[in-house]
Parts: structure tokens; C-alpha cells; sequence
């Protein structure tokens, strides 16, 4: 085979043919080039096509497929989820015998979840328009003799309002979710789960219902729109008239992502940090110490419970490990001529703190979990955000 301008061609045609002709069947090469201009041509049209397909809406930058009326939410092909608020609990000023009893029924209800379930935690400060907390709290006037006392009680709620949360309201969410082929599977397992967890906070003393699709919607509107005036307002029947989706009425008008650790959802500037736990053990104020700062501030526990023998055997190999190292150390020490029960501090924390995990795992039926811990910080300009952060 030869190659001739119209593509491969056979030896034999190109030697029959006169040396003034293209073979015989074949394109001239002028007609040649125009067809390779053509096919040049439509491929740059496809990879400017395919490069337009690649680019992603600030709707489709939103990591969900659906949300249903209930409160389910598809997340991805085979994974659903459902959202529970919940509120306060009066810990920080229980007696000690009280926040012993407290705590063991929250790692009661941790333990609830099994590897099966992914669960997070979300704790969301944002900004909201005091004009609807001052209706709540409004006393009209009744025209009578015990006005005035109305009117100073009223001025003074105004007055612990605007002085004590700052226009900020607090808010609890706990989100699960399970993997299921379809909605039909998933809905009864969330259902067995929601009932679960609202009898555990119940437990606990702790009031929680569980959201449905437009709250959840809500709280996706709220997030990406932290600076926006303008209230959400969604009904499922909009979808029908409208052809849209619930993202067009959740999305920011746009979402940029070029500026390292920063982002912009709209007019907002934002900023995601992780915590990194170096300390072996917690205050247990740690996360209300968080929570009290005036800020427009999100945190996001994402949980995931490890199988039970997965765990063990994450433990036993670490602790064979640090046993490991003790051996290396101590083989040092007697070649310096030290003693060899001298080892790192270090190494002997791990390696107390590694057992007493594998004996919770194994005696107490405790579970081990892998936690991330996420803040995110939003505010109109770059300075404000980093005086927040």
C-alpha cells in the first residue's frame, strides 16, 4: 500500500494510471483537500460542541438528581437521602450526673448507625429578616388600661432580639442516607430510619421533625443565596407550569471557582476549612464555642460507621505496628548502650490509646467512625470574609 493525497490506495491502481491523472475511481487531490476541509471543519464544530456540553450550569453544579415532595432526596443513581431538624438541648447548664446521662444516650444514638448508613451532621448559622421574627412577637394594642404594659414588654423583646442573636437564626439538621436500587426499595428503609432516630432524640429529650421537599429546598436557597433579600418561595406545582427544575430555583445566579481556597456563589464570597484533630481527646464545648460566633457559618460532621470486623482489624494491625516500632527502638537502645524501656513518649500514647480502642470495639460493642469535619464561611467582600474565618 502507497499513500496517495485521497488516503491509502492499491499498488496496482497507481501504476496503471497515467502520472498526469489521479487513479482511476479516486478524488483529484484538489478535490481531495476540500473534503479533508469539510471533515476539519465538522470536527472543530464537534469538539467546540462537546466542549459546550462540558461546561456546567451553575444548576447542574448542584450535586443532586432529584427531590421529591416527601423530603427524599436522590443524591446520585442508587443513593437517597431524608433530613431531620432538631433543636437545643439544656447541656451546658445540667448537673454533672445529668451530662453523664446525656452523653451516654448520645453515643447510644450513634451507635444507631451502622456502616450501612451515611449520616451528617449540619449546624447552620445564617443571616434572616427580622421583620418575621418582630410579627412573631408583635402585641397589638388592646385599648385598654394594661396597654402600657404591653407596649414596654413589646419594646423590650424588640430590644433582646435585635441585641442577642445579632439577625442571626440557628439551625440543626441531621441528613441520612442508604443505597437502594430504586425509590420504591429506598422509601420504606428512610421511613424505618426517620422512625428510629425521632424515637432516639426523643429519648434524649430532644424535640426534631422530620423535612419535607420544599424546607429541604429551603435550605439549599439560604446556603448558595446567603446575601439574598429575597425570600424563597417554591411550590411543586411550579414545576409543571414552568418546565423548570428545583435547582432553577434554588441555584445562585452563578457559581466561580478560580481564586484557590475562595469561591463566589453569586454576589458571595465563600471559603470551605477542614479541622484537623491532633488532640486525643474534646471538649465537649468545642462545637458551641464554633456555633456563638456571629458569622455566617456552616458546619458539616460527615460520618461514616466502619463494620464492626473491619474495624477490629484496622485497630489490630495498628497496634501491631506500634508494637513494631517499640521493637526497632528498643534494638537501638541496646545498640547505644541505653536502656531499652526508654522509647518515645509518643509511641507509648499511641500505642495505650490503640488498645483501649480495641478493647471499646471488642468488650463495650462501640463503634468506630471516620468523621470529616467542614466549615463554611460566606460574606460580601474578601476582608469580611477573612476577619470571619
Amino acid at each position: 500500500m502507497k499513500k496517495g493525497r485521497g488516503g491509502f490506495i492499491p499498488e496496482t491502481d497507481v501504476r496503471s494510471a497515467p502520472a498526469s491523472s489521479p487513479p482511476a475511481g479516486k478524488p483529484s487531490g484538489k478535490g481531495t483537500r476540500k473534503n479533508s476541509g469539510k471533515k476539519a471543519a465538522k470536527q472543530t464544530s464537534a469538539s467546540k460542541r462537546k466542549a459546550k456540553e462540558k461546561r456546567l450550569s451553575a444548576q447542574k453544579s448542584i450535586p443532586y438528581r432529584e427531590m421529591g415532595r416527601d423530603g427524599i432526596c436522590r443524591v446520585q443513581d442508587k443513593l437517597y437521602s431524608k433530613t431531620i431538624r432538631f433543636y437545643d438541648i439544656n447541656y451546658q447548664l445540667a448537673q454533672n450526673e445529668d451530662k453523664s446521662a446525656i452523653f451516654e444516650n448520645w453515643c447510644d444514638f450513634l451507635n444507631y448507625f451502622d456502616s450501612t448508613i451515611y449520616f451528617q451532621l449540619s449546624f447552620i448559622n445564617h443571616k434572616t429578616n427580622l421583620t418575621e421574627f418582630e410579627k412573631v412577637i408583635r402585641i397589638e394594642p388592646q385599648d385598654d388600661d394594661f396597654d402600657d404594659v404591653r407596649m414596654e414588654y413589646a419594646q423590650m423583646l424588640k430590644d433582646q432580639l435585635s441585641k442577642g442573636n445579632n439577625g442571626l437564626m440557628r439551625t440543626k439538621y441531621i441528613t441520612f442516607a442508604i443505597e437502594a436500587d430504586n425509590i420504591l426499595e429506598a422509601r420504606p428503609k428512610l421511613e424505618r430510619i426517620e422512625a428510629d432516630i425521632l424515637n432516639n432524640f426523643k429519648v434524649l429529650g430532644v424535640r426534631a421533625y422530620p423535612l419535607n421537599g420544599v424546607e429541604r429546598l429551603q435550605i439549599l436557597y439560604e446556603t448558595f443565596n446567603p446575601e439574598q433579600a429575597v425570600p424563597f418561595s417554591f411550590q411543586y406545582d411550579q414545576l409543571l407550569k414552568t418546565g423548570l427544575t428545583t435547582k432553577d430555583f434554588v441555584a445562585p445566579t452563578s457559581f466561580e471557582f478560580k481564586q484557590g481556597r475562595y469561591f463566589r456563589m453569586g454576589e458571595t464570597l465563600g471559603a470551605v476549612s477542614y479541622l484537623q484533630i491532633l488532640a486525643p481527646e474534646l471538649t465537649d464545648k468545642m462545637l458551641a464555642e464554633f456555633l456563638d460566633m456571629d458569622k455566617n457559618l456552616v458546619v458539616n460532621l460527615h460520618v461514616q460507621s466502619i463494620d464492626q470486623m473491619k474495624a477490629i482489624k484496622l485497630v489490630k494491625s495498628k497496634v501491631t505496628d506500634i508494637n513494631r516500632m517499640k521493637i526497632e527502638e528498643q534494638k537501638k537502645a541496646v545498640r547505644s548502650g541505653y536502656d531499652m524501656d526508654i522509647i518515645p513518649s509518643d509511641l507509648m500514647t499511641y500505642g495505650n490509646e490503640a488498645k483501649r480502642l480495641l478493647e471499646d470495639l471488642q468488650s463495650r460493642n462501640e463503634r468506630m467512625f471516620l468523621v470529616t469535619v467542614l466549615f463554611l464561611n460566606t460574606a460580601k467582600s474578601r476582608q469580611e470574609l477573612d476577619n470571619g474565618r
